[in-house]
């Protein structure tokens, strides 16, 4: 019976039908049971099931309560007149309400840094500057190898007011004039974690959802002083500028999170296509870095970079009436359209 559900899985969210309070509920195929409803039925059976009010309640005793939740799921499936619904009729918000902390890994993929590197040109960097594009692309992939073998995660916040719905609108703030989409695994934290090693960081991970990282490309460096460096308040942090979920995912049905196909398409087209294989830092060693500098809590997000294909690549940053489509293997999709900001002054 263990293999059977372990091999099906399932998976949590956050709900609500037409306007009412939201609700966590358990995903199983297409439909839908709000975790209160699992409550009753474990708290019958003498199963320690507790936080059913919240994904992220759930989240603050995680190993305990998957336990309890593959349990009672058993037991559901015997029992009569439990109510399921059908995803479709509700709304899908993001899995995890207000997370304590968001964090960020920059620059982590290696095709994306490498064709960043190129694209700079001969001379961006010191002992370049009579190098041909095959030469410099060399000398990137190098760089870059190196720093997987001896360098650091590149890690920064973002701000819970900024997640929005899977299904919600972006919303393009009117001072920015280059958004740019970020699909990204994300990883979220399922036990307080500090000083993590990194052959033990798996049994850290609740499980994994799909973020997109919206980043306004003209406002993440400071206008003056420039000394100031980069403003990511400003560039990453705009209201709706996280879309999450459609759902957790637990690690235990997650395969293999190295192995995960990342696709973007704005309007229909494919814009980002690539292999989560192609970190630079896997996510293991995000967790012992990020660990080694702050106090992880259960709940936390970390997002784990974006592969190539940004809006930056292309030259084409998001518009009104644009539709973003994001999709990770095994963890759902994204569907959000854009729209303009309007505001009285």
């Amino acid at each position: 019976m263990t293999d059977t559900r372990i091999q099906a899985g399932f998976k949590l969210g956050t709900f609500s039908a037409a306007g009412s309070r939201p609700f966590a509920g358990l995903v199983r195929g297409e439909q839908v049971i709000a975790l209160h409803t699992l409550q009753r039925l474990a708290d019958g059976k003498g199963l320690a099931l507790s936080g059913t009010e919240s994904v992220f309640a759930l989240l603050q005793n995680w190993q305990s309560n998957f336990a309890a939740l593959s349990q009672v799921l058993a037991l559901a499936d015997q029992a009569d007149a439990l109510h399921w619904a059908p995803v479709s009729s509700l709304q899908v918000h993001a899995p995890v309400d207000l997370p304590r902390q968001i964090f960020c890994t920059g620059a982590n993929y290696f095709k994306h840094v490498v064709d960043i590197l190129v694209s700079m040109g001969p001379g961006a960097h010191p002992g370049t500057e009579h190098m041909t594009p095959a030469q410099l692309r060399t000398h990137a992939e190098d760089m870059m190898r190196e720093r997987a073998r001896n360098g650091s995660p590149y890690v920064f916040s973002k701000i819970p007011s900024a997640i929005t719905g899977p299904y919600d609108p972006v919303v393009l703030p009117a001072l920015a004039t280059q958004p740019d989409w970020e699909l990204e695994l994300a990883v979220v934290i399922g036990k307080a974690a500090r000083h993590v090693r990194r052959e033990d960081a798996a049994q850290y991970i609740a499980g994994y959802t799909i973020a997109n990282d919206i980043t306004s490309r003209d406002l993440i460096w400071c206008k003056e002083p420039k000394a100031m460096g980069t403003d990511w308040i400003s560039s990453k942090n705009s209201p709706t500028f996280l879309p999450l979920g459609p759902y957790l995912v637990p690690a235990a049905f997650v395969e293999d999170p190295a192995q995960l196909q990342i696709v973007l398409k704005l309007n229909g087209e494919v814009m980002q296509n690539e292999s989560t294989s192609d970190m630079i830092f896997d996510i293991a060693r995000q967790i012992e870095y990020i660990s080694s500098r702050v106090q992880l809590w259960p709940g936390d997000v970390i997002c784990t970079g974006s592969p190539a294909g940004n809006g930056i690549h292309f030259g084409r940053y998001l518009r009104d009436g644009d539709v973003m489509e994001a999709s990770i293997t095994g963890l759902g999709e994204q569907r959000n359209p854009c729209i303009a900001e309007h505001h009285d002054r």
